[in-house]
Parts: C-alpha cells; sequence; structure tokens
C-alpha cells in the first residue's frame, strides 16, 4: 500500500501530522494523526454541550492518549485504545458504533444476552446523531494536544469549555515522562497562581456589556513579580490592560534614567506601576505620579501612549482651542516622534514606592546606558503613599483597648 504523509495547522490551535494509508488491492484506508509539536504544559478538558446537528459537524483532533466522555449513556473511550485521528463530533460516535458491532456475530453466537445489550447501546448511541436531546462530549488529553473545534472562534464559544489542568503522577508516567514524587511537598497557593491564569467576570467600561477579565501573576527577571490584568470585551472590541505591584512598598524609592542612544532601546521593557511619574529633561515633559495608570508595555509603547494621551486630550481639539496651542503640541508630538531613535534624551522614571522597572539589556551585568538610584522618601511621598499613619505592629491591643 501507500502511505501519505501531511503536516498541516489548524486554526486557533497547533500543527499536526495526517497520515493517511490505502491498499489498491483490497481497498482497505485508514487515517491518523500525531501531534507535530511537544507534549504541553498542562493537560486539557474540552466539555462541549452539542445541541444541534451543526455541532456534530465540529473538528476534533484526538490523540491516542486522550479520553472521550458521553456522561449521559455512561459511556467512555479508554486512553490509548484507539489512534489519534481528525475527525468530528459524529465521526467519533460512528468509530465507536463500528468498534462495537465488530465482534456482534462471535458475542450473538456465544451470549445472545450480552449481544442484546449491546445492540440497544449501539441503538442509543445511533440516537445521539439525530440529536433529539442535548448531550455532553468530555474529551480529556493529559498531554494537551487534543483539540475541538470553535467555530466562533476568535470569540468565545458559549457552549464549550476548556480546562486546563495540572497532570497527576500517574498520568504522566503513562505518557513517558518523569513522575513526580507522590510524597512531594504539596505546591503552595502561590506556586499554583504562577501558573494559572483567573478570570472573572465583569461588564466592558465601553458599552457596558458582559465581559471577562483574565488575572496573571508574572515573574519579571531580575525585578519582582506583578500581577497583568487584562480585559476584552467581545460586543464592541475594547481592550484594556493594567499592571498591579505584586510585592510590597519598597524601603526606598526608586529613579530610574535611561540614556536614549540607539533605536534598539525603544524595546525595552518597563514596568510602570500607578505611583511612578516620568521626566524627558530635553523636550520639558513630566507626566505625573497615576496618569496613564500601571502599565507593563515596552519603552515605544510607552512614548505611544503618551503621545495619545496628549493628542486625544479635549482641552486643545475642537473650537476652544487656539491655533498658537495646537501649533505647540503638533511640535511637542514630532519631538516625542523623534526620540525613538532618532534624538537622543534621558528617559527618567521616579517611583517613590519603589515597584517600577526597566530592563537591563546587558543583565546580570551593569548596562552603561542605565542609571538606577535608590531614595530615602519624604515625609510627602510617605503621606502620598499613607504610610505616615500605617502601624503593623501592636494595633490590635489599641483596637482591643478601644472597645
Amino acid at each position: 500500500g501507500v502511505t501519505r504523509l501531511l503536516l498541516t495547522r489548524i486554526p486557533f490551535f497547533k500543527e499536526i501530522i495526517v497520515s493517511s494509508f490505502s491498499c489498491d488491492s483490497c481497498s482497505w484506508s485508514n487515517t491518523e494523526i500525531q501531534s507535530a509539536g511537544r507534549i504541553q504544559e498542562q493537560g486539557v478538558r474540552y466539555t462541549l454541550a452539542v445541541t444541534s446537528r451543526q455541532d456534530m459537524n465540529r473538528e476534533v483532533v484526538k490523540t491516542d492518549c486522550a479520553s472521550a466522555r458521553i456522561p449521559e449513556l455512561d459511556f467512555e473511550i479508554p486512553a490509548f485504545s484507539q489512534k489519534g485521528v481528525l475527525t468530528t463530533i459524529e465521526g467519533i460516535i460512528d468509530r465507536a458504533v463500528a468498534g462495537l458491532e465488530q465482534d456482534q456475530p462471535t458475542r450473538r453466537a456465544m451470549d445472545k444476552e450480552v449481544a442484546r445489550k449491546i445492540d440497544e447501546f449501539i441503538g442509543k448511541l445511533r440516537q445521539l446523531k439525530e440529536v433529539n436531546s442535548p448531550f455532553t462530549f468530555i474529551l480529556d488529553d493529559p498531554s494537551g494536544n487534543s483539540f475541538v473545534e470553535n467555530p466562533h472562534a476568535p470569540q468565545r464559544d458559549e457552549a464549550l469549555v476548556v480546562t486546563h489542568y495540572r497532570r497527576s503522577p500517574q498520568q504522566s508516567a503513562m505518557l513517558g515522562l518523569e513522575g513526580e514524587e507522590v510524597d512531594a511537598k504539596p505546591r503552595d497557593a502561590a506556586e499554583d497562581l504562577r501558573d494559572e491564569v483567573l478570570q472573572f467576570n465583569t461588564n466592558c467600561p465601553e458599552c457596558n456589556a458582559p465581559a471577562s477579565t483574565n488575572m496573571k501573576l508574572v515573574q519579571i527577571p531580575h525585578f519582582k513579580e506583578v500581577i497583568i490584568m487584562a480585559t476584552n470585551c467581545d460586543s464592541c472590541g475594547h481592550r484594556t490592560n493594567e499592571v498591579k505591584s505584586g510585592g510590597a512598598i519598597e524601603p526606598q524609592g526608586t529613579r530610574i534614567t535611561l540614556r536614549i542612544t540607539d533605536p534598539s532601546d525603544m524595546t525595552r521593557d518597563i514596568l510602570k506601576s500607578e505611583t511612578c511619574s516620568v521626566e524627558i529633561p530635553e523636550l520639558e515633559f513630566e507626566l505625573g505620579m497615576g496618569a496613564l495608570g500601571g502599565k507593563f508595555t515596552t519603552l515605544e509603547g510607552l512614548l505611544k501612549d503618551i503621545r495619545d494621551l496628549v493628542e486625544k486630550n479635549p482641552f486643545t481639539l475642537g473650537d476652544s482651542s487656539t491655533p498658537s496651542r495646537t501649533g505647540k503640541l503638533q511640535e511637542f508630538s514630532g519631538k516625542l516622534q523623534d526620540v525613538k531613535g532618532k534624538t537622543q534624551a534621558h528617559f527618567i522614571m521616579d517611583d517613590p514606592a519603589g515597584n517600577s522597572y526597566l530592563q537591563n539589556v546587558y543583565a546580570p551585568e551593569e548596562d552603561p546606558e542605565l542609571c538606577v538610584q535608590r531614595y530615602e522618601r519624604t515625609f510627602e511621598q510617605n503621606e502620598e503613599l499613607g504610610l505616615n499613619d500605617m502601624k503593623t505592629e501592636g494595633y490590635e491591643t489599641e483596637v482591643a483597648s478601644g472597645r
């Protein structure tokens, strides 16, 4: 026979290898799929509520280590009982029916009662294809390489729930990976948060439609942990992100000065906290703390946000603006554009809380263009941060005596 191999990419998923075998003598044919990538960091579980005939046509990638279940019939296709396949929901049911019917003639001769029960179950499986009543299809793959199509991609599919989970030691051993020690110390809550994206429901700030906010704890190399929150609205397309410090206020403030000398400086990562002010002395420009909120971006991205903030100022637009003010605004925008590698300038970040960061591209060595200074906060700066009236020790006794 002839075996054909095809490397193909499934939209919004990954690359797979489809192999097809056909024999001209007996007309037997077979197809299999293999993942073209590595085993993923986490397993994946797809839970689909099948309610219509269209759902039966959804494409499914089922690897050989994935199991498929239909709870309503108490039916399960165990892992490693079938080869990997690229098919549909209906195709998986057809393969299950074909597998059950394969030995039915022998069963009818040996045990009629067992054959009768299997015939009844085959009839139930075939009725599922008509979708007379909704049912649930669950695809569980510890390797994370299986897939169920979302016809609404990139928007969310309300009928499909995708869950990522940590493999158990038994599942890792089943995949041929080094299993974790059974008596290993349990991971703390912070470790779990580092590997998990939390999602909670909220309303869009633009159109007030239901939206979702994703939150992730991220470790910035040579710095500290931060919390990144991103909100996406499927209704109006509004997207926003915000960064919060994942640690405490530092004992000293931080003043970071970068001398911009090359266009590659625009790609440096920047973490600007809410308490950080920005200054560019060559442009006589200063951005106070609280403006633009917390951001985790690049230097070019922050300069673009500053430019948008200045240009979209309602007091400099429209009929109320004066020609001189508009001209100064356009001149400043041009100078800010020239900073992106054309003009040498100093970019200064001053954060009394010490929670801002600018990437050192030479880390862990010293960066000749980057200067980081630590300083003692003044009374006024501590007052703005609410530290002067904050008491973290001995407050329990004062509360008790006050009562």
